[in-house]
């Protein structure tokens, strides 16, 4: 019985030789040749899923499976991770494989498909600007900056100059940038930056030295004091209620968004139906809704003959 080394160090060749002699020395040889072989490939003995399905916040580590040869002690296990997360936001697959060959070079391959499902977390910002403080570098808003991710316009009539902002040439709104970037394992994290421009950083003098009022109104065509007016306060975005009076404390004039255009009209219920009020004094309230400032009175000379 002889035995022979194989191929590999599982397999080998078995000779077996019987030798038969009778009385007379007559003798016979008969052989059997076995030959060892191993073909099968290692097994997987612990439980391993071939399918599961991740958030990308939550993803599985790769588990450590347990494999086992018929013939062999000592298998070789490489392992490999294929992430597919392309970068975009799209749901992507990491496919794991373990390679598992006996000393025979018998291998088999076992595999797992994680599935990964992309969350997205909006974080909101918001801030004022006046439109004549000057450009803003959005970049300012953030704590980690990619150079390869750009700034988008959401909403509102803008363009950026890269992550610049300038707020000088465009309506006084509200206007919506976002930045999103790819987290480890895919997860979006975007920041949503709302810009309000405004016109607060133009100081307009509105006091009550500021407000101009009329002396005399001599509605005579000669182009100078032809109406009694109330200026100086133009640009400050009030409503002026104007009532006039005459001696005996008669109303003979009242509007509530008055514009600067009387001059010297009589009220309908005017004896004789006069167009114009009596040469004389006369006097005025004047109140500026939403001013903060206490009403104005004084008198007002109108001179219509």
């Amino acid at each position: 019985d002889s035995v022979a080394d194989g191929s590999c160090p599982n397999e080998s060749i078995i000779t077996r030789t019987w030798t038969l002699v009778d009385d007379c020395g007559n003798t016979t040889t008969a052989n059997q040749t076995i030959t060892v072989e191993d073909t099968t490939p290692p097994e997987l003995i612990t439980n391993l899923p071939t399918t599961l399905t991740a958030s990308c916040d939550n993803i599985p580590t790769a588990p450590n499976p347990g494999f086992v040869d018929n013939c062999s002690t000592n298998i070789d296990v490489q392992f490999n991770e294929d992430n597919q997360f392309d970068g975009s936001s799209s749901d992507y697959d990491i496919i794991r494989t373990w390679t598992v060959t006996d000393e025979c070079d018998n291998t088999a391959v076992f595999t797992q498909i994680v599935t990964v499902t992309i969350l997205e977390t909006v974080t909101q910002v918001a801030d004022s600007i006046c439109f004549d403080d000057g450009s803003i570098d959005l970049n300012d808003y953030l704590s980690d900056i990619d150079s390869d991710i750009s700034w988008q316009v959401v909403s509102g009539d803008a363009t950026l100059d890269g992550s610049i902002f300038d707020p000088t040439n465009v309506e006084l709104a509200d206007y919506v940038f976002t930045y999103t970037f790819a987290e480890v394992g895919g997860c979006l994290s975007t920041k949503e930056l709302t810009i309000s421009v405004n016109d607060e950083c133009i100081v307009l003098e509105c006091g009550v030295d500021d407000v101009i009022v009329s002396k005399a109104v001599t509605p005579n065509g000669d182009q100078w004091n032809e109406y009694f007016t109330i200026t100086g306060v133009e640009g400050c975005g009030f409503t002026i209620e104007l009532q006039i009076f005459n001696r005996w404390g008669a109303k003979i004039y009242e509007s509530k968004n008055y514009q600067n255009d009387w001059s010297g009209s009589a009220p309908s219920s005017a004896i004789g139906n006069a167009d114009k009020v009596p040469t004389g004094t006369y006097y005025y309230i004047i109140n500026l809704i939403n001013s903060g400032l206490k009403p104005f009175t004084g008198p007002i000379y109108v001179g219509t003959k």
